[in-house]
């Protein structure tokens, strides 16, 4: 399972994230994108050591500013469920496309239907030779 599906499945969850510094933010996932830069809403900001807290009604964490991440454990059965479920549509709408046979696309190149060996020639039927 791709980390950035797990993340995106964890919208208006809460969610502990640690920084490389030290720090930690506790607060409810609102957005994330593919370089997993997170905007959190009511935040409580934990300092390095654990003496300093600080509530923040919105949070932006860059991506490359994470360290780990904490999810809640149901979050995980849900994300799996929805990746089999999404596994299962994709090879459905193949089987529609291709009519259930993967070898439909193939192409006989040694011979493309003509008896020319695959080249269009063209004849003069100009009357030239009178």
């Amino acid at each position: 399972m791709l980390p950035l599906y797990l993340l995106t499945s964890a919208k208006n969850q809460p969610i502990l994230v640690e920084l490389k510094n030290g720090e930690t933010l506790n607060g409810e996932l609102v957005n994330c994108d593919s370089w997993m830069n997170l905007t959190l809403n009511n935040v409580v900001q934990v300092s390095e050591n654990g003496t300093n807290f600080l509530k923040l009604p919105e949070c932006y964490v860059r991506g490359n500013h994470i360290k780990y991440m904490r999810l809640p454990e149901e979050l995980m059965d849900y994300a799996k469920e929805q990746t089999l479920l999404n596994l299962e549509q994709r090879n459905r709408n193949q089987k529609r496309r291709t009519g259930g046979n993967f070898n439909n696309n193939r192409r006989n190149y040694n011979n493309q239907g003509n008896r020319n060996g695959g080249h269009n020639y063209r004849r003069n039927n100009n009357n030239n030779n009178k």
